[in-house]
């Protein structure tokens, strides 16, 4: 049951975060359902479950309600934006995409339709947590922090600096999880606060100091709970290989 719902999360993550770009997004929020984006979206996500499940087209009713559903949840927070709070939006967008997936594993381990011939679940859980505590946690962040943005910001940094930044502690924040290193998470966010000081000083904007600590503490927390989640999946998975 983890395995296949692994895969298509997996799937869904490369899908809608990793391959979908803000160029994507934009054109099928003006176009909507008039947008060759939004149908292109649909392909990508059709080819990444064909991959996932490894041309095993025994799922073929599975494959078809998760893309059917998925077009028309998609559909409906196209005409839903700016009528709906686009942070509940996001989430509730998620929520249905995951909702129907749980229900597609479900039919297939209730009926017993399973292939045993499957990917490592090991590596498959890896992926999924490192996609999980790169690219999606990014974007979760910005969908939470973006009504605190500053307004002015600084042109000076690099651009996108920022998120490569943040996918990086994260990144070295589970592995101090993996390895059972808490002290490096403690000494990581000690030497972001150093670095950070000076910004901070030099600013002297309230506003931008909450902005920051915000969003550190909001990203040290998902790339924990993301790191916890994946330690007790993968004894879970040990146990019942066992």
């Amino acid at each position: 049951m983890i395995v296949l719902a692994l895969k298509l999360i997996l799937a869904h993550i490369l899908g809608d975060f990793v391959f979908q770009s803000n160029k994507w997004v934009q054109n099928k929020r003006q176009l909507k359902l008039k947008s060759p984006k939004l149908y292109l979206h649909i392909l990508l996500h059709a080819l990444f479950l064909i991959l996932a499940l490894q041309f095993d087209f025994s799922y073929w009713l599975g494959i078809v309600i998760i893309l059917v559903s998925h077009f028309l949840i998609d559909l409906g927070k196209l005409y839903a934006i700016n009528k709906v709070n686009n942070i509940a939006l996001f989430f509730l967008d998620q929520l249905l995409h995951l909702a129907v997936i749980i229900g597609v594993v479900y039919y297939y381990i209730r009926f017993e339709f399973i292939n045993l011939d499957l990917y490592l679940p090991q590596a498959l859980l890896l992926i999924v947590a490192i996609l999980m505590v790169t690219v999606v946690t990014s974007i979760i962040m910005r969908v939470l922090i973006s009504k605190w943005k500053p307004e002015e910001e600084s042109h000076e940094s690099l651009e996108n600096a920022g998120a490569y930044i943040g996918m990086l502690e994260r990144l070295f924040i589970f592995g101090f999880i993996i390895l059972n290193y808490w002290e490096g998470i403690g000494f990581l966010l000690a030497a972001k606060s150093v670095f950070r000081f000076g910004d901070l000083s030099n600013a002297k904007d309230r506003n931008l100091t909450e902005y920051i600590l915000i969003g550190t503490l909001l990203s040290f927390g998902l790339a924990i709970l993301i790191g916890l989640g994946y330690q007790w999946l993968r004894f879970m998975l040990a146990m019942s290989n066992g």
